[in-house]
């Protein structure tokens, strides 16, 4: 393995041809990943809030945990936190957005997953800027606060859960196949799945850190864009086939815990392993392009408790703004 990412980090061509596969295999394995965790879920009587809402937005987050855990751990803090925030940008103003797009009726929007997990959202955004804008760094007592949190926020929704009050939550009908599978090769699918995720992070983290390095562009700008879309493909996968199936609900439930999971678990998780240092210029993009892209995104769901295809455009708009700010500022040498 040391010798595959010592060519790869001589060699261009081949930093981006396995940056394009590892993308794939992660692709893969995620949605493998997705199924096998629901599977067990159906079999254990998990509720199905928390297939819906939490569960598979774990597992579709699990890329992004990979690739931001990987490169913590190589001690590239900038890769982590970026494709964690970046992640939400692309969440919101991709996936969630194609949803609308596709979607053949407006998607319905239940009020109580707005009212929860949008009021949730917004504050560990704003508390996430503060503790990274203070000394440039997520650091360890930090990520624990915000892994401390989500633990909280799953324990609230089961609470609400429990009570009835999301009795008309977003629920997942339509079972995978794997839902079938005796338990045995459920959790063997599960595990292979879940090395695959993790040996494709290994090789995306090698393969952008080289292609930042040759162009000189910060390795959290470039996870703000190219790695965040990669690790996202899961959700836009699940939203789009969400859409088209008229489930759009489910992407809705899947995009908002989603986003909590990149915040609290995703960039939470990462700085315990290390402390996440972000260059200032980098901290004053990222965040503020996630608080437009976000708060334009809860609004929108506001207005009518519905995604409409016009709400979907607007949301795509502001992705396409993003990504050309982001060449204005960061232009590649």
């Amino acid at each position: 393995m040391q010798a595959i990412e010592t060519a790869i980090q001589n060699n261009m061509y081949l930093a981006w041809l396995t940056l394009i596969i590892s993308f794939g295999v992660l692709a893969k394995c995620a949605d493998i990943f997705v199924d096998a965790s629901v599977g067990l879920a159906k079999k254990f009587r998990i509720p199905r809030l928390v297939i819906g809402i939490v569960l598979v937005s774990l597992a579709t987050t699990a890329p992004e945990l990979g690739v931001s855990l990987t490169a913590a751990l190589d001690g590239k803090p900038e890769m982590a936190l970026g494709n964690a925030i970046g992640s939400v940008i692309c969440d919101d103003g991709l996936a969630l957005a194609l949803a609308g797009v596709f979607s053949a009726a407006p998607i319905a929007v239940m009020p109580a997953v707005l009212k929860t997990s949008g009021i949730f959202l917004v504050f560990i955004e704003i508390l996430a800027f503060l503790f990274v804008a203070w000394d440039y760094s997520l650091q360890r007592h930090e990520g624990t606060v915000l892994v401390a949190l989500f633990i909280s926020y799953m324990y609230l929704l089961f609470r609400l859960h429990k009570k009835g009050r999301l009795k008309d939550d977003l629920v997942i009908d339509n079972c995978p196949p794997a839902a079938s599978m005796h338990l045995p090769k459920l959790i063997l699918l599960f595990v292979i799945s879940l090395a695959g995720i993790a040996f494709a992070s290994e090789y995306i983290v090698t393969s952008a850190t080289t292609i930042a390095l040759s162009f000189r562009i910060p390795e959290s700008v470039l996870s703000l864009t190219l790695v965040a879309l990669g690790t996202s493909i899961p959700e836009v996968a699940t939203c789009i086939t969400a859409a088209r199936k008229n489930e759009g609900a489910v992407a809705v439930g899947n995009i908002i815990g989603a986003d909590i999971m990149n915040i609290c678990w995703v960039a939470g998780a990462s700085s315990l392993a290390n402390d996440l240092t972000v260059g200032k210029k980098e901290i004053y993009f990222m965040f503020p392009s996630m608080f437009v892209i976000v708060g334009t995104m809860l609004i929108l769901l506001r207005i009518g408790y519905s995604l409409t295809r016009t709400k979907g455009i607007i949301l795509f708009g502001l992705y396409c703004i993003y990504i050309a700010s982001f060449f204005l500022l960061f232009p590649p040498c």
